[in-house]
C-alpha cells in the first residue's frame, strides 16, 4: 500500500513544487489549503497575502493539473488565537513577537497535524526550505539547514517535536530555489513566477501598529521617552509603535546623537532611549524551549546561535537551567536582543532547539 500524505498548499510555486515531487514520488495525495483568514475581515487587501482567494485558485489549479484531490481547512479560530491575538498581545506588553514561528507551531504542525492523523494520512508535507533526518545513533529525528542557505528556513521550524519530524517531509530542502522555479515552469504551473509571500500575511497592506490599533479597536496612549536614569526626553505616540533598536520616528535624539530604542515598559508607559553602544548584551534567558537533537542539556554546550530570522550565527554557549530555561552567554555582545523573538542554536547544519527571549 502506497504512503499518504497530506500537502499543505499555500498557492505559491514551493508548495506547488514539493506537491509535484511528492506525487511522483508515489505517494497517495491530498492538496490542502488552511484558511486562516478572511482578508476583508482585518482590513487586509486580497492580494499579496498567503490566504486569498487568488491563492486558492492557484493551489487548486496546481492540485487538478497533479490529478490529487483538493480541500480547504478552516483553521481560522486556531489562527485567531493562536497568531493574531498572540500578535497583539506582545506588542501591548513590551515584546516584538514572531508570527510566521507561531503559525508553523499551531497550525500547520498543530492543527493540521492533527488533521492528517485524523484522515488516516502518514505524513504533512510542506515547501519549507530545511532537511530532516534520522539518527539511529541516538534514536532521533534531526531537523537541519536547507542546502540552499539563502532560503533556509530552519530557524522558523525550531519547535517541531519528535512526532513531528518523524511524519513531515520537506521535499525543497535538498535543491536551490532556481531549481524549483524552473520545474514549476517546465510543470506550467499559474504560480510559477509568481513573487514569495510576505512574512506578516495579515498586515500586508498597512503597518503593523495601524492593523493593532484597527483590531481591537483601541487607542494606545501616548507616554514618556526617557533615559537610562529616567530623565524625560520627550512623548513617545504610543509603546506598541516602538521596538528594541528601533532609530526611526522616534523624533528625539540624545545630545544630538543616534538614538534608538532600548526597553518599552508597558508597566509605565515608558520607552527608554539611548546610544548605540546601548543595545548590545551577551547574555539572555529564553523560556518555553524546545530542544530537538537533545532530549536535554545536561551541560553547557557551545552552539552558534541567532536571535532573528536574518541574522548571522554567533558563537555561544548554552546553558539549560530546569525543563523550560535556557541561558545563553554569546562571545561576543549581540545588537538588540528582543523580547519576543526567537532565539535558535545550531551545532554546524544541525538544529539543537531554541526558545523565545524573556
Amino acid at each position: 500500500m502506497n504512503k499518504k500524505a497530506v500537502i499543505a498548499m499555500s498557492g505559491g510555486v514551493d508548495s506547488s513544487v514539493a506537491a509535484y515531487l511528492i506525487t511522483k514520488q508515489g505517494f497517495d495525495c491530498i492538496g490542502a489549503t488552511m484558511k486562516l483568514f478572511n482578508n476583508e475581515d482585518i482590513g487586509v487587501s486580497k492580494k499579496h497575502t498567503c490566504c486569498s482567494a487568488e491563492d486558492v485558485e492557484d493551489a487548486r489549479s496546481v492540485a487538478y493539473s497533479l490529478d490529487i484531490p483538493y480541500y480547504v481547512f478552516n483553521f481560522s479560530d486556531s489562527f485567531k488565537e493562536k497568531v493574531i491575538d498572540k500578535f497583539v498581545y506582545a506588542y501591548e506588553n513590551g515584546m516584538t513577537p514572531n508570527p510566521c514561528i507561531d503559525c508553523n507551531r499551531y497550525l500547520k504542525f498543530e492543527r493540521l497535524f492533527m488533521r492528517a492523523k485524523e484522515l488516516d494520512f502518514d505524513y504533512v508535507v510542506t515547501g519549507h526550505y530545511a532537511q530532516i533526518e534520522f539518527d539511529k545513533e541516538n534514536n532521533r529525528y534531526l531537523l537541519k539547514k536547507a542546502v540552499d542557505k539563502t532560503k533556509d528556513q530552519s530557524y522558523v521550524l525550531y519547535c517541531m517535536t519528535q512526532e513531528q519530524l518523524k511524519h513531515t517531509l520537506f521535499p525543497l530542502g535538498g535543491m536551490e530555489k532556481s531549481e524549483v522555479r524552473k520545474i514549476a515552469e517546465e510543470k506550467g504551473f499559474v504560480n510559477a513566477n509568481k513573487h514569495d509571500s510576505q512574512d506578516i500575511c495579515f498586515v500586508q497592506d498597512k503597518k503593523y501598529y495601524d492593523f493593532i490599533e484597527q483590531y481591537t479597536g483601541r487607542s494606545y496612549p501616548k507616554g514618556n521617552f526617557v533615559d537610562l536614569n529616567g530623565n524625560v526626553l520627550g512623548t513617545h505616540e504610543g509603546i506598541i509603535r516602538y521596538t528594541i533598536g528601533q532609530r526611526r520616528g522616534l523624533g528625539v535624539s540624545i545630545s544630538n546623537n543616534p538614538t534608538f530604542v532600548l526597553s518599552v515598559d508597558p508597566e509605565q508607559n515608558t520607552v527608554t532611549l539611548g546610544r548605540e553602544q546601548d543595545l548590545y548584551t551577551k547574555t539572555l534567558t529564553a523560556k518555553n524551549i524546545n530542544l530537538i537533537s537533545k532530549e536535554k542539556l545536561t551541560a553547557p554546550l557551545r552552539v552558534k546561535a541567532k536571535v532573528r530570522y536574518r541574522q548571522a550565527e554567533q558563537w555561544a554557549t548554552a546553558a539549560q537551567l530546569d525543563d523550560d530555561t535556557l541561558v545563553i552567554e554569546f562571545d561576543e555582545p549581540q545588537r538588540a536582543v528582543t523580547k519576543g523573538q526567537a532565539v535558535v542554536l545550531y551545532d554546524g547544519d544541525i538544529v539543537v532547539g531554541g526558545g523565545i527571549i524573556q
